[in-house]
């Protein structure tokens, strides 16, 4: 626990005011006055630093993680991720869309690509290259890391990056798996956002499927 806690002081995080992009810096400043009882800053990382799986999603939701301040809670995304996490055990509790839930995360934790929502729920390319820096702390601050989830193409390509390949020696594909990195295994899903959902594009047994291929990893590598 002291360990964890001493990687947790060290680990490179945004500030509140953070201004390394000025669109999302500016965003925030719009959205602190028209909604001021949101959390509206970057949003941190939510479970252990020893945790043997990393989730990784693209960008807090304007009336989600922006506004209750933890990744995935608060929106649609989260109702089908944590009630997956629950399944698979890596979270237990009951998740009701509020940070004070109780519901705790099992060798797992929860990040975005981008700390800061950002307008249309589209960071840039330059934002997320930005924010890597963040992401690639996290990772290295995983000793036990064994598995990362990507939600999405973005997520998948700027983890890759943060791994130190490149993201076209790998393809994005749901259901994928990549050794991107000895000792840790990435899978690829499609976000678990409300439209993919509504399309057609991910149902909740695709999202299952990944999450069931990463506990049968985990338990199979010990």
């Amino acid at each position: 626990m002291a360990g964890a806690q001493t990687k947790m002081e060290q680990l490179a995080v945004p500030g509140a005011d953070c201004g390394l992009c000025p669109r999302l810096a500016a965003f925030r400043e719009r959205n602190r006055a028209t909604f001021p009882a949101y959390h509206n800053a970057p949003v941190p990382a939510f479970g252990t630093l020893a945790g043997r799986l990393l989730i990784v999603g693209l960008a807090p939701g304007l009336h989600g993680a922006n506004q209750t301040g933890r990744p995935f809670t608060g929106d649609y995304a989260g109702d089908l991720l944590y009630d997956t996490l629950v399944r698979y055990g890596f979270a237990r509790g009951r998740y009701d869309r509020r940070p004070d839930d109780g519901l705790e995360l099992v060798e797992c934790r929860l990040t975005n690509a981008a700390r800061c929502v950002p307008p249309e729920n589209k960071p840039t390319p330059a934002e997320v290259a930005t924010c890597r820096q963040f992401l690639t702390a996290e990772i290295a601050a995983m000793e036990q890391l064994r598995a990362i989830v990507v939600l999405g193409t973005v997520s998948h390509a700027s983890t890759v990056t943060a791994l130190g390949r490149r993201p076209a020696h790998f393809a994005f594909a749901h259901g994928a798996r990549h050794e991107v990195k000895q000792g840790v295994t990435l899978f690829d899903s499609y976000h678990c956002s409300r439209y993919n959902t509504n399309t057609g594009r991910l149902t909740a047994g695709m999202f299952q499927a990944v999450f069931a291929a990463v506990r049968e990893h985990l338990d199979t590598i010990g």
